[in-house]
This record gives structure tokens, C-alpha cells and sequence, in this order.
């Protein structure tokens, strides 16, 4: 029937039409901003430095100011100050630490190289998008303070890449509590060396016996 193309068309049409409405697989609108929107584990914006505890994030940092992120940023704006002393870290471990860590916002690409090259998992790429400052400058100049975000918040954006870390992360501390005690056990067991009696001379090696003749045959010893 001449038209029936047309008909088979608009009934598709018709359907997702209704279907927007009411099946969630359709709904595909969000309301932002009143919904906030759901980001993939996936999505990355600005750098973000990893703390183990909330309640004192600036002695709890896994940064231990390396500056490999700093030397291997395209950009160039990331800039790190070592600190002069060094302090426990979460793991009671002394380290030296960032007495100055900043990112310039307005000039970082999201490239992640900073993330690709940390050996201490401590820096990691946030899905926060809302940056939006009144002032170019200082407003997107982020401090080592307003970096900092405790591992939960990194569990709860990028729940199995946290879930890897943080196994990788037990395993090589207790691989390496291992080897401190071992070492321990080795250095207690080690036998230790005497000290001599003061007033007492060294005897010395024992001299050799001189040995005593054989008597020859038939004859008596000299």
C-alpha cells in the first residue's frame, strides 16, 4: 500500500515517543541541576593528592615531594616545594613531605601524566567540574590544603581503581613489615662478639706440641 513506509516510520516515532516517558531505559534527560549528574568511574578533571586520614590530611599525605609529576607535567603547572625536615607518615614510616604543592586549574590539560608517573599513588585524577572561579588567578590556584581529599572520597568517585590501590598498597607494607622483622630476628640471633676481661692479656693461639721422636728399631730413643 502506497505510504505504508511512512506509517511503519512514524509508529517507531510514536513509540519511543510514549516510551520517553514513563520506560527509564528512554529517559536520558537530565534534570542538572537539580539532579546532580551521574559521572563514569571513568571521567577524569583536576588532580587531586590522596590522604589517608580525614582528620589530619596534611600529615597523612602520600605525597612524599618527589617532584617526578612536577618534571613530567606538559603544561608545567604543577609546582612542589620539598619540605627541610621529615615526619611520620601513615604508616609511621619518616618521610619528607610537600611544604608547597600547587596546581595551576587554568593552565592544566587533564592529560593524567601526573597520575601515570607517581610511584606512591598519591596523586589521582577528580570528577569535580563545577570549578568555575571569579578569579582567574588566585581562584585557580589550588593549594597543597584544597588538594587534599581523604581515600574515602577517592573509594566512593573510582571505587575498583581505589580497590587495586589499596591492595597493592597492604601487600608491599606487609611485605615490608615482614622484612623489617626478619632482619630483627636475624640481628637478635647473631652470635655476639666477646669482649675481652680487662687487666687479662690475650693467650693467643696455643703453640704446637713439638712432637716426640720415634725410637728406631732395635734401639732406644736419644
Amino acid at each position: 500500500m502506497l505510504g505504508s513506509g511512512i506509517l511503519k516510520g512514524l509508529g517507531v516515532t510514536a513509540k519511543n515517543f510514549v516510551g520517553s516517558y514513563h520506560d527509564p531505559a528512554r529517559m536520558v534527560t537530565q534534570e542538572y541541576p537539580d539532579t546532580p549528574a551521574k559521572l563514569p568511574e571513568a571521567y577524569r578533571n583536576f588532580p587531586f593528592l590522596v590522604t589517608e586520614n580525614a582528620t589530619d590530611p596534611m600529615g597523612t599525605l602520600r605525597c612524599v615531594a618527589c617532584q617526578i609529576c612536577e618534571k613530567e607535567c606538559p603544561p608545567q603547572c604543577i609546582y612542589i616545594e620539598k619540605s627541610k625536615d621529615k615526619k611520620p607518615d601513615a604508616t609511621g614510616k619518616p618521610q619528607l613531605y610537600p611544604a608547597v604543592f600547587a596546581i595551576d586549574t587554568a593552565v592544566c590539560m587533564s592529560c593524567q601524566l601526573c597520575v601515570e608517573v607517581c610511584p606512591f599513588d598519591a596523586i589521582k585524577m577528580d570528577h569535580v567540574f563545577e570549578v568555575a572561579a571569579t578569579n582567574r588567578f588566585e581562584g585557580l590556584l589550588l593549594n597543597r590544603e584544597q588538594l587534599a581529599k581523604p581515600n574515602e572520597y577517592f573509594h566512593q568517585i573510582r571505587p575498583t581503581e581505589a580497590a587495586e590501590v589499596d591492595g597493592r598498597l597492604t601487600a608491599e607494607r606487609q611485605a615490608a613489615a615482614e622484612k623489617a622483622k626478619a632482619a630483627a630476628a636475624a640481628k637478635a640471633a647473631a652470635p655476639k662478639p666477646t669482649t675481652p676481661v680487662a687487666g687479662v692479656a690475650d693467650p693467643g693461639p696455643a703453640s704446637p706440641r713439638p712432637a716426640t721422636p720415634k725410637p728406631a728399631e732395635g734401639g732406644t730413643a736419644p
